[in-house]
């Protein structure tokens, strides 16, 4: 075969893939979950797949793969052909934090994913119990109660490596405190011992308890946000309480495998900020205290390796470990 034969030859398949590429989506596309149904990762994923039928006339269909903290799912992911046709909406457990915790792990979260962008993200809430609310009014105050009884505080957490859990130890970090550590199987159970009074303090998602507080059944001491929740306004963040550094989002995003075409994922990526800043979309979740972010592939991407940095100091500073 002569040189033109070969560059000809080598047109078409570019051609061919390019055309391929520009066609996306002509067939149904899974969103991997890898945590259960009825959480809120679970939620985002379901809104942000309706919307993306809507706009890209084609079905995303919904698959949870739960199972050792999001990594089953996200193993699968990783694995998966980069055509668009596999993606995944996940908490930060999968990428920032369980690399750092767990062993065996078989996927690389700096290389193995095309990052698209963080759908929501809320800051979490330091919460007490109704025990503990008519003497405790303010951070000061927890943190003269962890002084004055170091390590016997008990702060209830989601599970060990958790937004929850970690949060609670940067706040130890960064006091110079330490309280006791209670993990339970997920925020439910967590949240119902605290309001039973059989754990004195808890790290939450402003979501998951704003019911409670509103109805006063909890006292919300600070939020760990940049600024003051919008459907919190009268607590202050950590910052205002003199306790900077602890500037914590629990939050969700979208990733597809490694290579996803340049074009797919430009396509992809605007389909999401398009569908996350829908009012039909957004409005469910910023009533409960979930913020809004759809960044960009760049700008989520430089966050990613933020937040790894930052959750492996945290991690190895308190020793902490999952069995």
């Amino acid at each position: 075969m002569n040189r033109n034969a070969r560059k000809w030859i080598a047109g078409l398949s570019l051609m061919a893939a390019a055309g391929a590429a520009h066609a996306w989506p002509d067939k149904p596309v899974t969103i991997v979950v890898p945590f259960p149904p009825g959480g809120a990762t679970d939620s985002v994923a379901r809104s942000v797949a309706n919307k993306l039928g809507e706009q890209l006339k084609q079905s995303f269909v919904v698959e949870n793969k739960a199972g050792a903290t999001g990594t089953i799912g996200a193993s699968q992911v990783a694995r998966a052909a980069p055509d668009g046709y596999t993606l995944m909406v996940t908490s930060l457990a999968p990428l920032v934090v369980a690399p750092h915790l767990m062993k065996g792990i078989t996927y690389d979260p700096a290389k193995d994913f095309t990052y698209l962008t963080v759908a929501v993200q809320t800051p979490n809430v330091l919460v007490v119990s109704p025990k503990l609310a008519p003497q405790v009014n303010s951070v000061q105050d927890v943190l003269a109660l962890l002084k004055a009884k170091p390590g016997s505080i008990s702060f209830a957490t989601s599970g060990a490596g958790s937004s929850d859990h970690l949060t609670a130890e940067l706040f130890w970090q960064k006091t110079g405190t330490k309280g006791l550590h209670v993990p339970y199987k997920g925020g439910a159970p967590a949240i119902s011992d605290l309001l039973g009074n059989q754990v004195d303090m808890s790290f939450q998602n402003v979501n998951a308890v704003l019911p409670h507080i509103k109805a006063g059944k909890l006292k919300a001491i600070a939020v760990t946000g940049a600024k003051r929740s919008p459907v919190l306004p009268d607590v202050p963040t950590f910052a205002e309480a003199s306790v900077p550094g602890v500037n914590v989002y629990a939050w969700q995003a979208v990733v597809a495998p490694k290579n996803l075409p340049a074009d797919v994922r430009d396509k992809l990526s605007a389909a999401l900020v398009t569908a996350l800043k829908d009012p039909g979309v957004s409005k469910p979740f910023t009533d409960v205290g979930l913020e809004i972010v759809a960044n960009s592939p760049e700008e989520f991407t430089r966050f990613q390796q933020q937040e790894s940095a930052r959750w492996k100091e945290v991690i190895e500073t308190g020793g902490i470990s999952v069995q």
